[in-house]
């Protein structure tokens, strides 16, 4: 996976938790990519919109992206249309995100993505999705050693003690989510990582789910830094 981090702000939430300030002090090497004020993104993304978003993303992708709320999760499939090789998907999620559209076709959405994904990148293999049926990834990462995999991480798959999100949420605890990452990191080529799953102060996030999350996403960051 490339080295660097890819920062999508949309809300605001990074820099009011201070993670944004946190990878500064680090040195994380972090792009922020300032989305806020872009029409037409918030939980549905239309065309215009997302060829803009296409246009502002660096030409060389960090490998580890941070997508702001889960209302922006369509991020994973306008980032993963920049992969060159094959790779499978793996989603950790509280919902599948494989709707229809509400509006019809041309219309992205963080409930919608992963049947765009399945749709218009031919470079997707399979998907595996584990949330709250919990999917066999032990057999999946076993029978596909080796091979690139694309991971897109929703927090609203953990309990609240974990995260702090504006989606009904799961009951992963934060160590169950880090065995399944260090156990893909290890089986597998890992071709990108994304997260999401913030509460914006303008979705009425409280200083303790600001804490919450901000202290979720530094423990997630060096997880995946450090292997």
């Amino acid at each position: 996976m490339k080295k660097g981090t890819l920062v999508c702000d949309f809300s605001g939430a990074y820099g009011a938790q201070g993670f944004l300030g946190w990878l500064e002090e680090n040195a994380a090497e972090a792009q922020v990519l300032e989305l806020k004020g872009l029409e037409g993104t918030s939980c549905y993304c239309d065309a215009e919109s997302a060829l803009e978003i296409g246009r502002m993303l660096p030409e060389n992708l960090p490998g580890l992206r941070w997508l702001d709320s889960g209302d922006y999760h369509y991020m994973s499939h306008l980032l993963a249309l920049r992969e060159m090789k094959p790779f499978h998907l793996l989603l950790l999620d509280n919902h599948p995100d494989n709707q229809e559209p509400a509006f019809g076709g041309g219309v992205l959405s963080c409930g919608s993505w992963v049947k765009a994904m399945r749709e218009e990148n031919p470079l997707l293999e399979d998907v595996l999705w584990i949330g709250p049926e919990n999917g066999d990834y032990l057999e999946w990462m076993e029978d596909r050693r080796g091979e690139r995999l694309y991971i897109s991480l929703d927090k609203d798959v953990m309990a609240p003690q974990w995260a702090r999100t504006d989606w009904s949420q799961g009951e992963f605890g934060l160590t169950q989510v880090e065995e399944i990452l260090k156990l893909a990191m290890t089986k597998m080529d890992i071709a990108a990582i994304d997260i999401c799953g913030e509460t914006p102060p303008s979705k009425g996030a409280t200083p303790e789910d600001m804490r919450i999350n901000f202290e979720t996403n530094t423990k997630l960051y060096n997880l995946i830094c450090q292997n």
